[in-house]
């Protein structure tokens, strides 16, 4: 598989993908939706351990993030090297460092440390299988910023959807209430990490062109910011006395559990492009919902978790509401496509 640096839903794969038998194309996207559930669903859980392991005792949750990014940075780079010497082995773009583009990614970058910083607490003070419902409110935020920030307007149907979501989500804090088992800070880091999760979607589009329009690029740039920026931050939380005195700063265990994670952050980003590549950005969603719906599965029979019928029920509030809204909006750009044809097709009926 080629490693491209621009946008991986090309036309020209959309017309290979197309002349290829059904049996060949049902196959690897089966294989590639399994790829990306596997590597999401496994990355949670590393991080889970990392982040609060009763047998790891690691309370250094900005410097796992900030270690996530300096693989994350040494692998892009490792990969423009490789293409760049020999031709042909991969598809990657060409890496060199330019203090006045980082510059100009740097707003980007703020929002992308919020996003994985508040990702990794959440995890840290929440379960996995409250994970999911922790940080679903993007959705919710995705329409809130829209308008506020691009002035666009959302349909009914849209946010009826969002109220769906939100009913789940505060149905999720309730339950977790009852069963004792409530992080109010891990909630509230779910919150921001939502936020920072619809700014960075957002922002993204303003900050490519910046970088040649490459997602690898853009990469390499915000993870290079992110291991600077984390350093002070490191500091000025006590995370490097914190570590100095980790008991298992020399195991090997540790280290290799470390770049994993690392490995399947940079992973992730890869997966998620090949999946819309070789399905579509709507059929994306429809498999990041229903992995979600595996993953808290997954979490409560490894943990051994007993939930009540309500805590199930918000979780399928939530994923239900983002469901409905992925169609909804689907719907709608699909009937946007299709009405200028439309009104070309009657203005050549009636001879205009």
């Amino acid at each position: 598989m080629a490693l491209t640096g621009a946008s991986v839903a090309s036309e020209e794969a959309d017309a290979d993908n197309r002349n290829k038998p059904f049996l060949l194309r049902a196959l690897q996207i089966a294989l590639v939706v399994s790829l990306y559930w596997v590597i999401s669903i496994s990355m949670v859980f590393l991080n889970k351990y990392l982040l609060d392991s009763p047998s790891l005792k690691l309370d250094t949750p900005i410097f796992v993030t900030f270690y996530q990014c300096l693989v994350t940075s040494l692998l892009c780079k490792g990969l423009s090297t490789l293409a760049t010497c020999c031709p042909g082995t991969v598809d990657f773009p060409t890496l060199n460092l330019d203090l006045k583009v980082a510059r100009s990614v740097l707003p980007l970058s703020v929002v992308f440390i919020g996003m994985i910083s508040f990702n990794n607490l959440c995890l840290k003070y929440v379960g996995v299988a409250f994970y999911n419902v922790g940080r679903s409110l993007t959705t919710v935020f995705n329409v809130l910023l829209s308008y506020l920030l691009l002035k666009q307007t959302t349909s009914f149907y849209a946010l009826l959807a969002c109220g769906i979501i939100i009913g789940g989500f505060w149905l999720g804090i309730d339950q977790e209430g009852a069963e004792g088992t409530l992080s109010l800070m891990g909630t509230i880091f779910g919150v921001l990490a939502s936020l920072c999760v619809s700014l960075n979607a957002i922002y993204t589009k303003k900050v490519l062109p910046a970088v040649d329009n490459s997602i690898w690029r853009l990469t390499f740039y915000n993870n290079v910011n992110a291991c600077v920026l984390f350093l002070p931050l490191m500091v000025l939380l006590g995370e490097l006395r914190a570590l100095l005195d980790f008991p298992h700063l020399d195991s090997a265990h540790f280290w290799v559990m470390m770049t994993l994670g690392g490995l399947f952050g940079f992973a992730i980003g890869y997966v998620t492009g090949l999946q819309i590549k070789f399905t579509s950005p709507l059929t994306h969603n429809v498999s990041g919902t229903a992995k979600a719906c595996a993953q808290t599965v997954l979490a409560v029979l490894y943990y051994e978790e007993a939930k009540s019928f309500l805590w199930w029920a918000s979780n399928l509030m939530v994923l239900g509401g983002s469901s409905a809204y992925t169609w909804v909006r689907g719907w709608e750009m699909q009937k946007t496509q299709e009405s200028p044809s439309s009104k070309e097709d009657e203005k050549n009926a009636i001879g205009v």
